[in-house]
């Protein structure tokens, strides 16, 4: 695994994720994978990136969220959370803060795909606004 702050290609991010995907081999992978093919499916020209040492990025003009690992959570933390509705009340972490907003998914937890896709649209849309 990478674990260097060097840049890290397109191509070799994906395939960081899908070790980090492969190594974990529990619902975490599982849960990860999954959030990763509805990302992917929102918007299939996200660019996927490896960035922190270790952590797995989703960009579009700029960074939509990243999907972290922890022995009890996966976490999606949205880098400009704090500024997108949220009808699903997907978001249950890092509720306090004035920028990001995160989705802490535990094991046996269900994930509202369909939600969560308008959630990263929604990103993506204030990424390009912003950029503007």
């Amino acid at each position: 695994m990478a674990s260097t702050t060097e840049p890290v290609s397109a191509q070799d991010a994906t395939h960081l994720i899908d070790q980090r995907i492969a190594e974990l081999s529990d619902w975490r992978g599982e849960t990860l994978a999954r959030l990763r093919a509805i990302i992917t499916q929102a918007d299939p020209d996200i660019i996927e990136e490896w960035k922190w040492r270790g952590v797995p990025v989703w960009s579009h003009h700029g960074i939509i969220c990243t999907g972290e690992t922890y022995k009890a959570v996966v976490k999606m933390t949205f880098a400009h959370g704090a500024s997108l509705s949220d009808p699903a009340h997907l978001f249950n972490a890092s509720l306090d803060g004035n920028t990001r907003r995160a989705i802490d998914i535990h094991e046996g937890e269900e994930i509202d795909a369909e939600a969560l896709k308008a959630l990263v649209l929604e990103a993506i849309t204030r990424n390009m606004s912003a950029g503007r």
